[in-house]
């Protein structure tokens, strides 16, 4: 008899989470003939009455590879240990999921979705005995377990544009813009479109912000003839002496609007300047994943396909030194931020970037010695 394996996405949606199924599937029936079920809105669809499922087969992976968002839906709110019920009350309903994957015959399921989601999966084995693979995926590129993660590259893209075309308004009107992209508690969407996008000024979580240097940078290239600017803004950034509590800190980035909001807010009086928000929110998750996160979903779902069939469960795949490999999901669920310190932050720095405190980035200065060993 064939295996039956569920699979299913949880959390945000991103760029590439189709092609992910459409791989698992492709080479679980081609290579080991399995029966595939697709599970709807995370793990709510084993918890609805009826269950919510799709038969993922050959048929169903036509057209999946260059399209956004999720065959099998999604949902941030499907933990199925504290499940909202009647009146707004939690229970846990793990036993009846777990009850479920045994009614079906499930031999396990791939869980595609973030350190939430993969936390619940771990759980889930752990205490219910629910066998589980993961597959990383966040926009925000924020786990530690993982170079890189599918949707950061396409979030990227989408913020980058938006600088370009930010670009030539600012500069028609000579006019400041604040445009405030993704990425929770880590900066990387930030500074990473920042750089490609020639952006002035990248404000990151991972590094407090003095509204005094940024407003020197903003007046500097305005006594060069520059009357323009263009600063980039983490949704987590916040100013100097905005305390390390992470839920006082999204208070008071909340009561002011977003990151963008209070980062011109700050500015207020300290240049002479027309000054303008851009939000671009849920537009860095939306529309087809551009060709390096096609590449690595697929690569990524092949991956968790070879767990399956070894047996290798409790195991993520990710990516190391270019390679595709795969370590304990309860070593994966931990945050990866910005290094205040890395090559990326010295490589804006070094090209003139204000980043609103004074960094110590790493040098390239060890990477001539090594050419000199080839």
């Amino acid at each position: 008899m064939a295996q039956k394996i569920g699979i299913c996405t949880g959390g945000g949606d991103a760029p590439g989470l189709n092609a992910v199924i459409r791989a698992f599937v492709k080479h679980g029936v081609r290579h080991h003939d399995w029966e595939i079920v697709g599970i709807e809105d995370s793990f709510n669809g084993l918890l609805s009455e009826p269950m919510r499922l799709q038969r993922l087969d050959l048929q169903s992976c036509k057209g999946l590879l260059h399209r956004g968002g999720t065959v099998l839906g999604t949902t941030n709110r499907g933990d199925p240990f504290a499940f909202p019920g009647e009146g707004g009350a939690l229970t846990d309903r793990s036993g009846q999921l777990a009850a479920a994957v045994e009614s079906l015959g499930l031999e396990g399921i791939v869980v595609v979705g973030g350190d939430g989601t993969q936390a619940i999966a771990l759980r889930l084995m752990e205490e219910r005995g629910v066998p589980v693979v993961g597959v990383p995926k966040t926009i925000d590129n924020d786990l530690s377990a993982t170079d890189l993660t599918f949707g950061f590259m396409s979030a990227v893209e989408v913020a980058t544009e938006a600088l370009d075309r930010l670009h030539t308004t600012a500069e028609s009107h000579d006019r400041v813009f604040f445009l405030e992209v993704m990425g929770r508690d880590a900066g990387h969407i930030a500074l990473s479109a920042g750089i490609a996008g020639g952006a002035d000024v990248i404000l990151i979580p991972e590094i407090p912000y003095d509204p005094a240097r940024v407003a020197d940078k903003i007046q500097v290239r305005q006594a060069l003839g520059r009357p323009f600017s263009i600063v980039v803004v983490a949704e987590g950034a916040l100013p100097l002496g905005s305390g390390d509590d992470r839920a006082e800190r999204r208070h008071r980035l909340a009561r002011a609007g977003g990151a963008a909001a209070l980062a011109k807010a700050q500015l207020e009086g300290r240049i002479q300047a027309e000054m303008r928000c851009c939000v671009l929110g849920h537009l860095q998750r939306g529309g087809s994943p551009v060709a390096f996160d096609r590449i690595l979903a697929t690569r990524f779902g092949v991956g968790a396909a070879e767990l399956v069939a070894a047996s290798r469960w409790g195991e993520m795949v990710c990516l190391r030194d270019g390679a595709i490999t795969a370590v304990p999901i309860r070593r994966a669920v931990t945050q990866r931020l910005v290094d205040p310190a890395g090559q990326l932050v010295h490589a804006a720095a070094a090209t003139g970037v204000e980043l609103g405190a004074e960094v110590l980035g790493r040098s390239w200065g060890l990477l001539a010695a090594s050419d000199q060993n080839l």
